[in-house]
């Protein structure tokens, strides 16, 4: 691509030239006009984006839609979507999106018929959901499974674990003796603590990696085939052998058959997915097993039907009602123009939990990026710091920095609308709609404060200087109809979308993270040094002294 870099562009100057004016510009002084909240709200999908309390005005927004077009996101985006191969330094396509359509759609990308080979999947994952919840999955004893534990990491353990927890409710009946847990640390905390407490009769692993080499994941998979192997074959269990327990209780997740065959996985236990599915993008597909097993086949295609319509949303709406558009426009203004460089997810409802760890890797190691597709330094800041926590919980422990602190932060809230109608008895239903009256209150509260400071609050007088608040933070409001598989989709989708647009502006690729491959060759080289204890000569005097404690550790441990 060769092209004057983004920040070079008239449309980017004429940014510039306007956050001049805008920096000087209060919120409270934009919400002089009664008609802003209005006109800053779309809807889409389930969704209500209010982008009101951005510090923006309509000359800024209309700007910033110059400045999308300038780069052509409209066309971008139809490249996404028709399987173009927009992840170039891999060269090929990123079709997460292609993971939610319908069966009767139609996208052939290279030759292939990608559409066939997704339901195929789908319909191979759904049958072992209906051998699981039917007791029809048994161990190498003949015990009905019970515990599924997913050993994963990043994109193969942050969406599943965060959309089984939001969606717990959606539990059908015939799930409820099937409980799903997540190991992800390769230090083998989590495992040891499920390895005390699990019966190996009624345990079956799901080891989802892509590439089927992650170390993490595939050291926790060793120890549990250990242990599995001594509590049942060598233990003397009559009739159990290393190959029943490998077939009854091993499912295999990854883009490598070979891999996962080479492992000891039964070729009926693997489910693939595609190299054009980026692991953090997965839960589309296979990947979201553990959340199939946990919520049902049929709530899970709810979920992937509440992304498809985020992303026709996205593939169909005018850039100045796309709220994927919308939102990544607002990040970009924050960041590039108005110099704000964090960004907190503060989601009102419990479900949501991990929700915020889910978009600190989609966002971070999607954008978190300094190279342009063409190899340049970028000249001009990308991704924002993010991180977040449950709002309520939150209020306690970072806000007094979010209202009173150095640092501008934007943040998004979130929240649904309703909540807890279908709670039968109607005194503990009215006592936990209270509850979420209360919850939203104080999200909108904590947003009105963020924006408007000092003039939020009828207190006559002046004010000593630890009691001010400044105000003039940003924020975005997303309120959800109810939570639910299909608009969880639609809420995930955005932030996905969200993410490739300001990839788009800001020139680089969204889908590779080579950011994190370097840390860990130098990770295997120090592990053969640690297990070899020569070899460190040539590294740097801190790592030199770091490896000589553990050796001194080990040698007093052993005496």
């Amino acid at each position: 691509m060769n092209h004057a870099p983004i920040d070079q562009t008239g449309a980017w100057q004429r940014l510039m030239e306007h956050a001049e004016e805008m920096r000087t510009t209060h919120l409270r002084e934009l919400f002089i006009d009664e008609a802003r909240g209005g006109a800053f709200m779309r809807q889409a999908a389930g969704l209500t984006l209010d982008l009101s309390k951005q510090r923006w005005s309509d000359a800024t927004l209309e700007r910033l839609l110059d400045l999308a077009r300038a780069v052509e996101v409209p066309q971008r985006i139809q490249a996404l979507l028709n399987g173009e191969h927009v992840n170039v330094s891999e060269d090929r396509p990123a079709l997460h999106t292609a993971l939610r359509l319908p069966p009767e759609a139609e996208l052939v990308v290279d030759g292939e018929d990608v559409v066939s080979g997704v339901h195929a999947t789908l319909d191979r994952m759904a049958s072992m959901v209906a051998r699981l919840h039917a007791r029809q999955w048994r161990g190498a004893t003949g015990r009905p499974i019970y515990d599924v534990v997913n050993l994963g990491v990043g994109g193969s353990d942050l969406g599943p674990l965060m959309v089984t927890h939001a969606l717990a409710d959606y539990r059908p009946a015939d799930a409820h003796h099937v409980e799903v847990h997540f190991a992800s640390t390769m230090d083998g905390s989590q495992l040891a603590d499920y390895l005390t407490r699990f019966n190996p009769e009624t345990t079956l692993f799901v080891i989802s990696s892509k590439s089927f080499t992650t170390i993490d994941t595939l050291s926790n998979a060793r120890t549990a085939r250990d242990w599995l192997m001594a509590r049942l074959v060598e233990d003397g269990i009559q009739g159990v052998d290393e190959e029943m327990v490998m077939r009854q209780h091993f499912v295999g997740v990854s883009a490598k058959p070979d891999k996962m065959s080479e492992w000891g996985i039964a070729e009926a236990n693997q489910l693939l997915f595609w190299e054009w599915v980026g692991g953090r993008y997965s839960l589309w597909g296979a990947i979201g097993l553990p959340i199939a097993l946990v919520i049902g086949m049929a709530n899970f295609r709810e979920l992937l039907a509440g992304a498809h319509a985020m992303d026709e949303h996205f593939a169909q709406a005018p850039l100045g009602d796309n709220l994927p558009v919308l939102l990544a426009l607002a990040g970009i203004w924050n960041v590039n123009f108005l110099d704000i460089r964090a960004h907190s997810i503060l989601p009102y409802d419990g479900r949501l939990e991990h929700f915020a760890a889910y978009l600190e890797q989609l966002e971070m190691e999607s954008n978190g990026k300094s190279a342009t597709h063409d190899g340049r330094q970028v000249s001009y800041s990308t991704c924002p710091v993010l991180w977040g926590q449950l709002g309520p919980n939150a209020q306690h422990a970072f806000y007094q920095l979010l209202h009173q602190g150095t640092q501008p932060v934007v943040c998004d809230f979130i929240a649904p609308l309703k909540r807890y109608d279908d709670v039968e008895d109607a005194a503990t239903r009215d006592h936990l709609k209270a509850q979420h009256r209360l919850t939203l209150a104080n999200c909108f509260a904590q947003s009105r404060l963020l924006m408007l400071g000092d003039d939020a609050i009828d207190e006559p007088g002046e004010r000593p200087g630890h009691k001010r608040y400044r105000g003039n933070q940003p924020s975005t409001t997303l309120l959800l109809d109810r939570l639910t598989p299909a608009t969880l989709g639609a809420l995930i989708a955005l932030y996905e979308h969200k993410v490739f647009v300001q990839a788009a502006i800001w020139d680089i690729n969204p889908f590779d993270q080579w950011g994190v491959e370097l840390g860990k060759q130098i990770a295997g080289e120090t592990e053969r040094m640690l297990a070899d204890h020569h070899g460190h000569e040539q590294m740097d005097a801190s790592t030199r002294a770091l490896l000589e404690a553990v050796w001194r550790a080990e040698g007093e441990s052993d005496r």
